[in-house]
């Protein structure tokens, strides 16, 4: 034992470049990781604010609700206010003519007109409003469903980043415990306690934990260039790390879950807004088979200058007219457009039966990663005690190299397995979120 201890203490003043590394990072590698702390760092809340604006489906899902605002507008407006339009023209001829205008022979004419026109009685100007309305509803429903969407998105590349770093120190650490183990296996092999395996054993288990090292620190790299491209950065981008508090109960069950997926989940409402709008749409076809009633008004001039008043007149003109034949075209668009609305309802009853198997499937994901995170960390504990006996045990002698190799590798699959499982339930909370279209815990960093 005297001769071990010796053999022990002289193995851990070898100098760190004395031990043979198994891989080393290859020649460049080095310098194409940014320094960590030259990386600019954002909080979720952050991340999440600029890669909104960003985001091309939801900038494309917000620019359609202002055009349904604007449709839903004008649809209103034409209930009170006329079409109007105005022109001007100016012609110059190559000879003189008698101008109606003037009553003169004149080579230059010009006219200018005003004419305005307002529907009396139209089915469809009733139809439109229930249409805008719709659409202006899916347009709104769309949007916040592109948000929720963007939100996962980033929310994903977040956690990669900060899962990456936790990983990546996982892996540091697994490193270091292997050199641990070599600077014993040596000391035990030059007492003639331990056969020259061990030592080899050990070495076998560096060069892994150093390749996968590398491994670890490249897949950080990727991660924080998504995280980067995702909040507009060129280059990478850090994450500032949340709490590593337990997974939070939810605090609503699961029938409470799908009624209110139900009732204002973004998918549903925008499924119904688009049946509703195709019923409208279909009405106002169906309104082509009624007569309609217009008013309509002109203003004209008429001259031999640029701007007209030698002689001027004016109309009022009231139409009724009565459809009757249009080559089939109407029953054309009656019949696509009874096709659209039965379409529309079925992907709306669709998407309502498929709503307790979608709620169902995101709240169990979310429960079954808070029970793994919670037995993952019951696991962390038991591997870093086990790897603290069998540390000590294989130091007296007691085990092989492989039994403490395995526990090492015991506690490093654990300590992954924690991490795996915290971000696990954080992305599953943040697919429900999506699907009911609302937070659930305020603790959530989306709504930090």
């Amino acid at each position: 034992m005297i001769g071990l201890a010796l053999a022990l203490q002289m193995a851990s003043t070898v100098p760190a470049s004395s031990a043979p590394s198994a891989f080393s990072a290859p020649a460049g590698m080095a310098g194409a990781f940014q320094a960590s702390d030259t990386i600019p760092t954002l909080t979720l809340a952050d991340a999440l604010a600029r890669s909104l604006r960003l985001n091309p489906n939801y900038v494309a899902a917000l620019g359609r609700v202002g055009e349904a605002e604007w449709a839903r507008t004008a649809a209103k407006v034409a209930f009170f206010v006329p079409s109007a339009q105005a022109s001007l023209d100016y012609t110059k001829y190559s000879q003189a003519f008698f101008n109606i205008g003037t009553f003169n022979q004149s080579s230059t004419s010009s006219t200018f007109n005003l004419s305005a026109s307002y529907d009396i009685f139209s089915a469809r100007k009733f139809t439109d409003l229930s249409r805008t309305a719709a659409e202006l509803e899916n347009a709104i429903a769309t949007e916040a469903k592109a948000r929720y969407a963007a939100a996962l998105l980033t929310e994903a590349a977040y956690y990669d980043v900060l899962a990456g770093q936790e990983l990546n120190r996982a892996a540091e650490q697994r490193s270091a415990r292997a050199e641990e183990a070599l600077r014993v296996a040596r000391a035990r092999v030059a007492s003639g306690a331990a056969v020259q395996s061990d030592s080899l054993s050990v070495r076998l288990e560096l060069a892994k934990a150093q390749v996968a090292l590398l491994i670890q620190a490249s897949a950080l790299r990727v991660a924080r260039l998504e995280l980067g491209r995702r909040v507009g950065i060129e280059g990478p981008a850090g994450a500032a790390p949340l709490d590593s508090a337990p997974p939070p109960e939810l605090p609503i069950g699961l029938p409470q879950a799908v009624a209110q997926a139900l009732e204002q989940g973004p998918e549903y409402r925008a499924a119904r807004a688009l049946e509703r709008g195709a019923d409208a749409d279909l009405k106002g076809r169906r309104g082509a088979y009624l007569p309609t009633l217009n008013l309509s008004a002109a203003h004209s001039r008429f001259d031999v200058g640029l701007f007209p008043k030698a002689s001027n007149v004016s109309s009022l003109t009231i139409t009724a007219s009565v459809p009757l034949w249009n080559n089939g075209l109407r029953e054309l668009q009656l019949r696509q457009s009874r096709t659209n609305r039965d379409v529309a309802r079925s992907l709306r009853a669709d998407l309502e039966r498929a709503a307790l198997r979608d709620v169902t499937q995101a709240y169990d994901t979310y429960e079954t990663a808070r029970a793994a995170f919670a037995l993952a960390t019951d696991a962390l504990l038991v591997a870093e005690e086990n790897y603290r006996v069998n540390q000590a045990r294989y130091q007296g002698g007691a085990i092989t190299i492989i039994e403490l190799i395995s526990a090492q590798n015991g506690l490093t699959d654990a300590e992954s397995g924690v991490v795996s499982s915290r971000y696990a339930a954080r992305l599953a909370l943040a697919r429900l979120e999506a699907i009911l279209g609302t937070r659930l815990l305020q603790t959530q960093g989306g709504n930090q």
